[in-house]
């Protein structure tokens, strides 16, 4: 954990990068959004913060990054690989392994690099199915910082739920830049 911690405060002394001063929720396990998710920077930013808390990550990945050369190397970074032409079962299979200890689940809602018109809602059922809470996650091209917003809890309004995730991102620019991504969950229409 010492050497982690020491490779985080390297990596912010030279990096263009400033983290935000925000501790993860203080009960050492919960959902922290990462958003937007723009570029694979993300994942090195990620990596960087948690080892400057001292906290252990999981955090979920396209199956093809589990392959070799990297899959061991990835897996021991904390991943968890994800079948995304089938995801079925996946959200259970979560819920199970978060229910078993000190662990925060690094989720990025988007699913992809590329803007998409809705959040993946995994991290909304995840959240109520264990009653953990969501903390919000962000890299900031325009400020250049990265780090911790709130922590809320997911009432099951979803609309009123989203409402506060999406006044935390409004002005938000990931490490690539475009245009600003409005958070937006499929549930919030029906």
């Amino acid at each position: 954990m010492r050497l982690r911690r020491a490779l985080a405060r390297a990596y912010w002394r030279l990096s263009r990068w400033s983290p935000d001063p925000t501790q993860p929720p203080a009960e050492g396990r919960g959902i922290l959004l990462g958003a937007p998710h723009t570029s694979n920077w993300d994942f090195v930013l990620m990596l960087a913060l948690s080892w400057q808390w001292g906290v252990n990550v999981r955090w979920l990945g396209k199956n093809s990054l589990f392959k070799r050369p990297f899959g061991p190397l990835m897996r021991a970074l904390g991943g968890i690989p994800v079948q995304r032409e089938d995801p079925s079962g996946l959200v259970d299979e979560l819920v199970a392994q978060v229910r078993t200890g000190p662990t925060y689940l690094v989720i990025t809602p988007e699913g992809s690099r590329s803007a998409t018109p809705y959040w993946k809602s995994g991290f909304y059922r995840i959240a109520r199915a264990t009653g953990m809470t969501v903390t919000l996650g962000y890299v900031d091209r325009r400020s250049m910082t990265a780090g911790l917003g709130p922590t809320l809890t997911m009432t099951g309004d979803v609309r009123a739920d989203m409402d506060k995730v999406r006044a935390f991102y409004a002005g938000k620019v990931g490490v690539r830049g475009g245009p600003e991504r409005v958070p937006r969950l499929h549930a919030e229409e029906e």
